[in-house]
């Protein structure tokens, strides 16, 4: 298994595989299907350039993408030592193999190598009970809830909002 940035070229597979995932688990993101769908790909292009800002990951078996993982920083001054992990996706079929785990490893190191940025951290719907253990496996914590964050379909779901500090180097 191969973990890289995404690149323009990866546009077609990561939209497949965006798509599922906002089709399969509608209350685990932000985005709809419907707000999606339509999306050219040339749009989704020029988010992977590589000056567009954007960082996003992808676990890949051969050509296959199994996998996606983005990760991004505040820009504001005061805020600039924030990294957050961002609309985590493995497919089903890959699931139980470790690919989240490696996606995870990945941007965590790469969220690391930025300068100044002292902390990640990500929200998941709460009661997502595989998420959460996953993540507190490698050293999240809780430190708040954010109380009906999503309405999908007339349903509240609330977000369970993590932390994981970075080592600071001496």
């Amino acid at each position: 298994m191969l973990v890289r940035r995404l690149a323009p070229s990866d546009a077609p597979a990561f939209q497949a595989l965006r798509l599922a995932a906002l089709r399969e688990s509608p209350s685990s993101f932000s985005s709809s299907y419907e707000e999606e769908c339509d999306t050219p790909l040339s749009v989704i292009e020029a988010r992977f350039a590589p000056d567009s800002g954007r960082n996003v990951f992808g676990a890949f078996d051969g050509d296959e993408l199994l996998g996606i993982l983005g990760v991004g920083r505040e820009e504001q001054l005061k805020v600039r030592h924030k990294a957050s992990i961002r609309a985590m996706y493995v497919a089903s079929a890959h699931r139980g193999r470790g690919v989240a785990r490696r996606l995870l490893d990945t941007v965590i190191a790469f969220a690391a190598s930025m300068d100044g940025v002292r902390h990640v951290t990500l929200s998941v719907t709460a009661g997502n009970a595989a998420a959460i253990s996953l993540y507190e496996s490698i050293g999240f914590t809780t430190y708040g809830c954010e109380p009906g964050a999503l309405i999908v379909d007339g349903i509240a779901y609330d977000d369970q909002l993590m932390i994981l500090p970075l080592k600071q180097a001496d």
